[in-house]
């Protein structure tokens, strides 16, 4: 497993947009995966929700660019400490998925899976009400396989591993399950303003 642990030495200016613990990283765009990059081409992919909901439903790359378009226009935290600021993505709505498959009232949480075999939890109140997407554009242009390309999950308030490359589903649940990073240490939920990085913090 080749697992790029982040960058150490760069300098702290003070700013009050940048979380605790944070650089900016300016033009640069760290490439952190804990996984090989897929040769996962638009055809190939797929995107799926299913557990407690009232419909379980799949989604073809066509499909899903039949949902209305929406942009998130903002910044992205990782846990190695960088951050970007105004970044600009395309894609969907989460919410436009969900609002399909009608999560249950007793849903509390989801795991994200990629198609590479990777996961992450997330409360379902993160994935909500304007603040998540399936994302497959970045500054206008198809989002890189490096960074999730075709298409991966986006959930900016939260530390960046949140944000499943490659993503390929949720699973609803009524209850917690870690996650890939989550069984290895890393913390439940991830807020970087609370600096959520680690189990206990």
């Amino acid at each position: 497993m080749n697992v790029t642990r982040g960058f150490t030495g760069r300098p702290r200016v003070p700013n009050a947009a940048l979380p605790p613990g944070q650089y900016d990283a300016g033009d640069d765009w760290p490439v952190l995966s804990a996984e090989v990059t897929p040769e996962l081409t638009p055809a190939e992919w797929s995107f799926r929700i299913d557990g407690l909901v009232e419909e379980e439903r799949s989604w073809s790359w066509e499909q899903a660019h039949e949902l209305p378009a929406s942009t998130y226009e903002g910044d992205i935290h990782c846990v190695t400490s960088w951050s970007k600021f105004g970044v600009r993505f395309g894609g969907v709505s989460l919410d436009a998925f969900l609002n399909v498959v009608r999560p249950h009232v007793s849903a509390t949480h989801a795991v994200a899976y990629s198609h590479t075999g990777y996961t992450t939890n997330l409360p379902l109140a993160d994935l909500t009400g304007g603040r998540a997407w399936i994302a497959w554009e970045f500054d206008g242009e198809p989002l890189a396989p490096e960074h999730g390309g075709p298409a991966r999950l986006l959930v900016p308030h939260l530390y960046f591993w949140k944000s499943a490359k490659w993503i390929a589903g949720l699973r609803i649940l009524d209850h917690d399950e870690p996650g890939f990073w989550e069984q290895n240490g890393y913390h439940a939920r991830g807020n970087p303003w609370e600096e959520q990085r680690y189990s206990g913090d």
